[in-house]
């Protein structure tokens, strides 16, 4: 891409500060889209927090009632969104393992209104228009680099009078503490009852690492999966027939404090959760066990934003007539075009990675669109959901739904006890 290369992915090593006003809009809005995915089957992913910030710098040079919903579905005022927008953008940064990065591409016929230039970050913005073939090359290698390379491509199409692109890139590594042990698993019952899949197993004595909280989605099965750089993963198995919404957005909840969790130490024998078992078992210690049995995925996902725009406070920024971003531009009726968000998420023996990519085209056109223990053991056998959260903060990183786990490559080891 010619022209100044949009940047602001360096990670800092400075502590992570996240205001909890933002942690708790960044959630409501992870709620939000979980409660209107589409019902279709199917694996899928996404990151409030990779689109949060978007909305915030648009919100910033929004205008009339564009600015009013972007402000609702942000949960901040329109004037302070810019700010929150950039502070969020470095707390990303300054998480061990985690980057974030904004992008700006302006035509260059296109003037930009300097008062919103000035929220920008600095190394953010770029031009292109001139090749399209070598803006085309640059969109992808900016991609790719600041989702260390699990994206290598920007969803949204530009179009002949696409005159500013922005775009949210967002990065997440890694390891476990204690990693699992490979082995192919084959699950007795539920929909993926007879095949061999990629199954990940461990052992700890750390009862506490699951819980079962009663919810609005019923019972809900928590199993916290801590990594070495203060990010966790939360594995959630929910009731029998609950849906992918219910259990993404309950699971968020339970993240909150706003339902008791009951730990493994303290349930009951049987069946006390959703994929959860508890019994009495003879061992030659002392020490409780909780069994993880669980399955490695890899799972993406490609949202269109313009098709819930509800959620997202794009509807009349979508509408050109209503020269929804004057504050960005100037009085033009320009509109958003096009706004895609793609998200990549992959669980696995030794730690846990996401990506995200969110891409928003403003144009002139239309918008398209020998002692007895207690042995707890966590093995979902039909599809779960899972967070990835920031263990300090409680933001949720990355939020999913296992469908269709990875089938098993090959044979693998015993499990032993780590």
């Amino acid at each position: 891409m010619r022209g100044t290369d949009p940047a602001g992915g360096t990670r800092t090593t400075r502590t992570p500060s996240v205001p909890a006003a933002t942690v708790r809009a960044v959630n409501r809005l992870a709620v939000r889209w979980a409660a209107a995915l589409p019902p279709a089957p199917g694996n899928t992913v996404f990151s409030a927090a990779g689109v949060w910030p978007l909305l915030a710098f648009l919100a910033d040079g929004a205008t009339g009632r564009a600015r009013d919903e972007l402000a609702e579905a942000l949960g901040v005022r329109a004037d302070e969104a810019a700010g929150a927008g950039r502070g969020l953008l470095a707390a990303l940064r300054a998480i061990r393992g985690s980057k974030a990065a904004l992008g700006v591409w302006t035509r260059r016929e296109l003037e930009l209104r300097p008062e919103w230039r000035a929220g920008i970050p600095d190394g953010s913005l770029g031009r292109f228009g001139a090749d399209p073939e070598a803006d085309a090359r640059g969109f992808d290698a900016w991609a790719a680099r600041h989702t260390n390379g699990l994206i290598d491509g920007m969803p949204v199409e530009v179009l002949p009078d696409t005159l500013l692109l922005l775009a949210v890139a967002q990065g997440l590594r890694t390891r476990w503490i204690r990693p699992f042990r490979e082995m192919p698993l084959t699950t007795g019952a539920g929909p993926w009852a007879g095949r061999e899949l990629a199954g990940l197993f461990r052992r700890t004595a750390l009862l506490d690492r699951v819980g079962v909280a009663e919810t609005g989605a019923g019972p809900l099965t928590v199993l916290k999966v801590l990594g070495a750089d203060g990010v966790d993963v939360h594995l959630l198995a929910g009731a029998e027939g609950a849906g992918r919404s219910a259990v993404l957005a309950a699971g968020v909840e339970v993240l909150s404090g706003a339902r008791r969790v009951v730990p493994g130490g303290l349930l009951p024998p049987g069946e006390p959760g959703p994929a959860l078992r508890v019994e009495s078992v003879r061992s030659t210690d002392r020490e409780p066990q909780l069994d993880v049995e669980t399955v490695a995925f890899d799972v993406r996902g490609t949202h269109g934003l313009l098709a819930l725009p509800g959620v997202f406070g794009l509807s009349a920024a979508a509408d050109p007539a209503a020269r929804p971003l004057a504050g960005i531009v100037g009085d033009a009726p320009l509109a958003v075009q096009g706004a895609r968000h793609e998200a990549v998420a992959r669980f696995h023996a030794q730690g846990f990675e996401a990506a995200s990519l969110t891409m928003l085209a403003v144009g002139g056109g239309l918008p398209r669109e020998p002692y007895r223990v207690r042995r707890v053991t966590f093995g979902p056998d039909r599809p779960f959901g899972f967070l990835a959260v920031h263990r300090a903060s409680r933001l949720v990183l990355s939020a999913g739904w296992v469908e269709e786990p990875e089938e098993c490559a090959g044979p693998g080891g015993d499990t032993g006890r780590e």
